[in-house]
């Protein structure tokens, strides 16, 4: 059963050792991955899926590697324990990237890795344990402005908003699970399959929802949510 789960974005430049000299300009999304994260935790889940977007729909068991040299830093990160037994797995990116948050919040469970290709799959993760956290990583729209990596598109920013929204208020029946692929595509948005597999996991059930981060450094959208 989910019982709770956080929302975080995936850029690798929320890694201080990859942003650099920048790393201070996400300092408050990070802080927010952090309380987001911590909440996640507080609900004690047996285990965790960090759910992201990649090439392949798979899944990645304990001790998959993810690695930070693409982007030039000599890091790399383990799905599990430090002693977890690696496995010749290579995580995507928004995996990779929640791996180290969820490394950075002291977790030393179980943890596995859902990769999820853009048009989405069915998912069926949150019945593998009694008590199941989701870490949900993804991105917003990647057109907010004239320099953003999608150039800017009038239609972004209110993609955004509707999506922000969502998150804040727990609605697991409108823009999250409704999100059209052509337009999730145009608007070069991460986010879309693992928020719609969180939705669908998430179901009719009550609970809380939190808005902790909105924003849209580099042209990117960005939320951090908290559902418990």
């Amino acid at each position: 059963m989910l019982v709770a789960a956080a929302a975080c974005p995936c850029p690798p430049l929320l890694v201080p050792e990859v942003a650099a000299g920048a790393a201070p300009e996400l300092d408050a999304a990070r802080a927010a991955c952090d309380e987001a994260i911590e909440a996640l935790l507080a609900a004690e889940p047996d285990l965790v899926w960090i759910i992201g977007e990649g090439p392949n729909t798979r899944v990645h068991e304990p001790g998959a590697r993810g690695s930070f040299r693409p982007f030039g830093v000599d890091l790399d990160v383990r799905l599990g324990a430090a002693g977890s037994e690696a496995v010749e797995e290579t995580l995507p990116p928004s995996l990779s990237v929640g791996a180290w948050l969820l490394a950075r919040a002291g977790w030393a469970g179980e943890v596995r890795g859902y990769e999820v290709a853009g048009d989405g799959a069915a998912f069926t993760g949150a019945a593998d344990a009694e008590r199941v956290g989701f870490l949900v990583m993804g991105d917003g729209t990647a057109c907010r402005t004239l320099k953003a990596p999608g150039y800017l598109d009038a239609r972004a920013e209110g993609v955004d908003a509707a999506v922000a929204a969502a998150l804040r208020d727990l609605d697991v029946d409108g823009t999250l699970a409704n999100l059209d692929a052509d337009l999730a595509r145009e608007l070069k948005i991460s986010g879309r399959a693992p928020w719609q597999l969180l939705s669908a996991a998430w179901g009719g059930r009550d609970g809380t929802g939190r808005l902790l981060y909105e924003d849209a450094p580099y042209g990117v959208g960005y939320f951090v949510a908290s559902w418990t």
